[in-house]
């Protein structure tokens, strides 16, 4: 991914609006700053999974398992759950069932159907990970109160629906 670490000022952003004067200068700064958030969050993620032996595609499949009463669903559920290409969903999937964190369960009567499934193995490592997660998440979501944590859940609502405009 793409990270934009030198974010525009308001100065360059008004050179921009001589030649677009249709922009709206602070609405580009709160988007570039969201984004630029969400990038930092997501390479942070990235740094603390890769101190376990994992990236965030591989992480979400064993959660996604995990989710499911049985431990098992089929790579097409996993891939439009995870919304990644069933292609990308094979190679994560590899990669995990090389290591024993995955089975793969071929259907006896109809040798195409496959289903996956969370090993011990896959939920030792979840159960390694999760709490090391969630108290990471508690210290990062700590500089935030309660009301102002709704207030962020219902911003990102509010542009979570609006996000058709990029269709």
């Amino acid at each position: 991914m793409l990270q934009l670490k030198d974010l525009p000022d308001k100065a360059i952003l008004e050179k921009f609006a001589s030649r677009y004067p249709e922009v709206d200068i602070n609405a580009v700064m709160q988007f570039l700053h969201l984004l630029g958030v969400a990038s930092e969050l997501s390479v942070g993620l990235d740094n603390f999974l890769r101190r376990y032996d994992l990236l965030q595609g591989r992480w979400w499949v064993l959660i996604l398992l995990m989710r499911e009463d049985s431990f098992i669903s089929s790579p097409s559920k996993l891939a439009e759950q995870s919304g990644v290409s069933r292609a990308t969903m094979t190679g994560l999937l590899d990669g995990l069932a090389r290591e024993g964190l995955i089975q793969r369960i071929v259907d006896e009567k109809d040798k195409r159907q496959t289903q996956i499934k969370l090993t011990k193995k896959g939920q030792q490592k979840l159960d390694e990970v999760m709490p090391d997660y969630y108290q990471r998440l508690g210290q990062l979501m700590s500089v935030i109160d309660k009301e102002q944590g709704q207030v962020l859940m219902d911003v990102l609502a509010k542009l979570k629906r609006n996000l058709t405009i990029f269709d």
